[in-house]
């Protein structure tokens, strides 16, 4: 059986390329037969239609989930688990706007107007939904993506307290304030060493195993989304056994996140089969993830995922329930 523990039921900014984004999404999965030929007026007017119930009536909505889930399906998936993103949710803003670089820099500036257009929802209405949804499709999780910040850890602890998640994700999306893999911040960079970069990295992450907070740990070296890493990756060895050894003392578990892979230029999933070799050497408990913002990318390189996974030594997946671990067999 498949798992994908990592997908999103949305994620600005509210482009031309997400609104483009979203209708392509729409016919991918439109089950509606009556919607007239492809590329004809009708078919047009029907997708048009369909756009405008989807912006009108938000991502919170079962029709907007039911096509993530019926992909899902499809494809051989049978347990989901749904994770916006803290930095979605405005009861959160004050722990972002307080760890967050978000002075006059370029990248200060860059990232203030990144938050004023992703951070547009409520915790409470994600929490509720997903909540009433799961009476009825006993495959579906509630859980978190949660941003960890060093120093914050009391600050996010009261954040994520007094809801029945399923589990929460923790992850590193942030350097000193800087979100790296924002493409507007990118420029940033240049001015690293890979190895000194990658230890900053991987303390955060081993932080974060530490803390107590999460049960999941995200796309492990996301570092390196656009292609910025060590000529010789094997110079990372160090910082994967330290990383590994800190999971399974905190015991948390990881993922194959095959998010990177297909929609970031560094083209591979997190981790790295390198890494998920060190990772299967230390028996860290390993998830699976497509990490999809749209219901069309529910489900992709998993088949991918599940090889890589066999080929490293593992033989169950890891997912959640009420906080608790259990393993589904990867067949």
């Amino acid at each position: 059986m498949k798992v994908d523990l990592h997908f999103h039921l949305e994620e600005g900014p509210y482009s031309l390329r997400w609104l483009t984004r979203t209708m392509q999404a729409l016919a991918a999965t439109n089950a509606d037969a009556e919607q007239g030929p492809e590329h004809s007026l009708a078919w047009a007017e029907a997708l048009a239609e369909q756009l405008e119930s989807r912006v009108w009536h938000g991502c919170f909505n079962e029709a907007w989930l039911d096509r993530f889930l019926n992909t899902g399906r499809a494809r051989g998936i049978g347990v989901f688990g749904v994770v916006d993103h803290l930095y979605r949710f405005r009861e959160c803003r004050p722990y972002y706007e307080k760890h967050m670089l978000l002075d006059d820099s370029p990248v200060g500036q860059a990232q203030l107007k990144w938050l004023n257009q992703v951070c547009v929802t409520s915790l409470d209405e994600f929490v509720s939904f997903v909540t009433e949804a799961k009476k009825t499709r006993p495959d579906l999780l509630l859980g978190i993506e949660a941003d960890f910040f060093p120093g914050g850890e009391r600050e996010l602890g009261d954040l994520l307290a007094g809801y029945d998640w399923d589990y929460i994700i923790g992850s590193v999306h942030f350097m000193d304030g800087w979100g790296f893999d924002n493409p507007q911040t990118q420029s940033r960079f240049a001015d690293l060493k890979p190895l000194e970069a990658y230890s900053i990295y991987f303390d955060l992450l081993r932080q974060a195993c530490r803390s107590g907070l999460f049960d999941l740990i995200a796309h492990p070296d996301n570092l390196k989304v656009f292609g910025f890493r060590p000529e010789d990756e094997r110079d990372l060895l160090p910082l994967y056994r330290q990383t590994a050894e800190e999971m399974v003392l905190a015991g948390v578990a990881t993922e194959i996140n095959t998010g990177l892979a297909y929609r970031y230029p560094v083209a591979e999933a997190c981790p790295s089969p390198l890494f998920l070799s060190v990772l299967a050497a230390y028996n860290v408990p390993i998830a699976q993830s497509s990490d999809a913002h749209f219901p069309d990318d529910i489900g992709n390189l998993l088949d991918e995922a599940r090889e890589a996974a066999i080929g490293a030594g593992y033989k169950e997946w890891t997912a959640f329930s009420g906080r608790k671990a259990r393993t589904v067999p990867i067949e």
